[in-house]
């Protein structure tokens, strides 16, 4: 009995270390921001368990876990909600009920989760497009792209982009009763990067001839070519997403090899041909003072290592690699970053790459925000952040779209 106990203590002491985390004392809701990030540190640390015990995989685990949170596409008064496919890409559609006077907007949401995990079937963005729909009179569509590791990198993009095409066509937007002059492709985090990736291809293509007039992204991912970024190193234990896990996601993202997690960790992941790319994601130049702050700029190590990954200087896997000629044909964009998030200076470099280039860009900046907000905005927690950062985001699109 005594052996079991002490076991059982121990087991209790190296859980609460794992959890635990000091959470910055002007995030609002404190309590329930301890327990959100409490419940996502336990699921972390028993399915990294899990993996190495030999049961199932983390991913399998998480995966597990977030589908208990699916909804069945359930219209109400306002809108209806339907399942559908956009050649065979399965989407989420909202319509809304009110009489057409005039043709209506549109946007195309793509949601985060890591490339990894995450539907429209889950809670919090069925209830955000949903509350777009609704608010804007718009037809919005939640593409539900496949996910890493079974399919990595291009296929999300590739998914994406099918799905934008077919809607773009003719017939289908007098279909919907959809205005092709506004038109938003917007996302958040992952779905952030295949929003900025999707609407730099939209915007270059001379074949595609509706365009997008705006496109929003919050707390996007868009460069994966430096991984000590300051907002990196802040941010490395936050709130919700680390350093670590988002090197492991990526892995699984991009590459079953063993080394290039262990290479990303080190910054010296990016292959040696890359070096002309610098420019385009130097956050000495690109980033705000206040934003350097005391951080020394440490240039990545190229060429070091034996994996051939020639996706990562892909602007399709890092939108912020685009060059200035690709970049002046985008359309007015909103971006909104979050103070602790490691994602925050990717969002703030593209906000300065834009409007060098003449680019209308609204940029909101959340001094008491954290990365994957709008995802904790249903029950049980119902976070204000997230409500704000919806609200936020609804209101410029109203005013913009």
């Amino acid at each position: 009995m005594g052996s079991k106990a002490l076991c059982l203590g121990l087991f209790c002491a190296l859980l609460a270390s794992q959890i635990y985390i000091p959470i910055p004392g002007n995030i609002e809701e404190h309590w329930k921001v301890m327990a959100l990030e409490a419940a996502i540190k336990t699921c972390t640390f028993m399915g990294i368990c899990l993996e190495n015990i030999g049961i199932m995989k983390y991913e399998e685990f998480i995966s597990i876990v977030i589908r208990l949170d699916y909804t069945q596409p359930v219209s109400d008064e306002y809108v209806t909600v339907t399942d559908t496919v956009f050649t065979d890409i399965p989407v989420h559609l909202y319509l809304p009920k009110r009489k057409l006077e005039t043709p209506r907007r549109a946007v195309i949401y793509f949601h985060g989760g890591a490339y990894c995990f995450g539907s429209f079937k889950q809670t919090a963005f069925d209830m955000l497009n949903r509350w777009t729909a609704n608010k804007l009179d718009a037809v919005v569509v939640g593409v539900d792209y496949r996910l890493a590791p079974q399919h990595r990198f291009p296929a999300q993009f590739e998914d994406g982009m099918a799905a934008v095409k077919f809607f773009l066509q003719n017939k289908i937007l007098t279909d919907y009763g959809v205005d092709p002059t506004r038109i938003c492709i917007s996302g958040d985090s992952s779905g952030g990067t295949l929003a900025a990736a999707l609407t730099q291809q939209v915007q270059n293509d001379l074949e595609i001839k509706h365009k997008i007039k705006v496109q929003a992204l919050l707390y996007p991912h868009l460069q994966i070519f430096d991984s000590y970024l300051p907002s990196l190193r802040e941010n490395e234990h936050g709130v919700v997403l680390t350093r670590d896990m988002a090197i492991k996601l990526v892995g699984l993202y991009l590459s079953e090899d063993e080394t290039f997690p262990k290479a990303l960790r080190k910054n010296q992941h990016m292959p040696l041909e890359s070096g002309h790319l610098f420019q385009f994601v130097n956050w000495s130049t690109l980033l705000p003072k206040k934003y350097r702050k005391n951080h020394v700029y440490i240039e990545p190590i190229l060429g070091t290592t034996s994996y051939s990954l020639p996706e990562l200087m892909d602007i399709r896997l890092s939108p912020l690699l685009a060059n200035d000629s690709q970049l002046q044909n985008l359309p007015s964009t909103y971006i909104l970053t979050c103070q602790y998030d490691i994602l925050r200076d990717d969002g703030l470099m593209y906000v300065s790459r834009l409007q060098n280039v003449g680019v209308q860009v609204a940029h909101e900046h959340i001094e008491d925000g954290f990365h994957a907000a709008l995802s904790y905005m249903a029950s049980p927690l119902y976070l204000h952040l997230g409500l704000r950062i919806r609200d936020m985001y609804i209101s410029w699109l109203d005013k913009n779209l």
